[in-house]
C-alpha cells in the first residue's frame, strides 16, 4: 500500500509554479498570433508548448514533492484560460460555431458560481475528476488541429476529422464532467455528506 501524498505546501518559489506563470504569460501571446497577424504555425508551437508545461509541472510537483497551494491555483487557471482565449480566436475567426464555445464557456461561469455558493457554505473545491481532465486534455490536443485544419492544403484536410473528433469528445465530457461536478456541489450543500475535518 503506498503512503499517502502529503499536503500541498505554501511555498510560492517552485519549478512547477514557474511553469504554469510561464503558461500564463503566453495566453496573450498566443491571442496575438491568432487574431494579428494569423500566424497559425507559431500560434500552434504556443499551443504545444503550453500543452508541454502543462504536463511537465505536474510530473515534476509529483516527482518531487513541490505540490503548493498556489500551484493548484495557478494551474487550473492557466488551463482555463488559454481555454478561453482559443475558443474565442477560434470564433472570431469562424472556425468553430459560436454555440460551442457558449457551452463550453457557460459550463465554467456556472461551475465558478457553484465554487463560491460551496465557499459560503463552508465547502472546499470539489476534487477533480478523472473525465474533467479527460475532456480538457481533448480540448488541449482539439484546438491546435483546428487551427492546422484551416489550410486549404493536403495537411489542413489530413488533421480535419481528427481535429473535430477531439473537438467532440473534448466539448462533450466538458458538459458533462461540468453536470457532474454540479450535482457533487448540490450533495454537499444539502447536507447529504459534510467536510471532512481539517479539509
Amino acid at each position: 500500500m503506498s503512503a499517502p501524498e502529503p499536503p500541498p505546501s505554501d511555498r510560492i518559489w517552485t519549478i512547477p509554479n514557474a511553469l504554469s506563470v510561464l503558461r500564463l504569460l503566453g495566453v496573450p501571446l498566443f491571442l496575438w498570433l491568432a487574431l494579428g497577424p494569423k500566424a497559425d504555425g507559431w500560434a500552434v508551437i504556443l499551443l504545444m508548448v503550453g500543452g508541454f508545461t502543462d504536463y511537465l509541472d505536474g510530473k515534476i510537483a509529483r516527482r518531487y514533492n513541490l505540490t503548493s497551494k498556489l500551484g493548484a491555483l495557478l494551474d487550473p487557471a492557466a488551463d482555463r484560460l488559454y481555454i478561453l482565449a482559443t475558443l474565442f480566436a477560434l470564433t472570431d475567426r469562424h472556425i468553430v460555431p459560436l454555440w460551442l464555445a457558449a457551452a463550453v464557456v457557460g459550463r465554467d461561469v456556472v461551475l465558478s458560481i457553484g465554487l463560491l455558493v460551496l465557499r459560503h457554505y463552508g465547502f472546499p473545491p470539489p476534487e477533480v475528476h478523472f473525465l474533467g481532465k479527460a475532456a480538457t486534455l481533448n480540448l488541449l490536443y482539439a484546438f491546435p488541429l483546428l487551427l492546422l485544419s484551416v489550410g486549404d492544403n493536403t495537411l489542413g484536410h489530413a488533421v480535419r476529422p481528427l481535429a473535430w473528433a477531439f473537438t467532440s469528445w473534448g466539448a462533450a465530457l466538458y458538459v458533462w464532467t461540468g453536470l457532474l461536478y454540479l450535482i457533487e456541489e448540490w450533495n454537499l450543500i444539502a447536507g447529504r455528506t459534510r467536510p471532512e475535518v481539517g479539509s
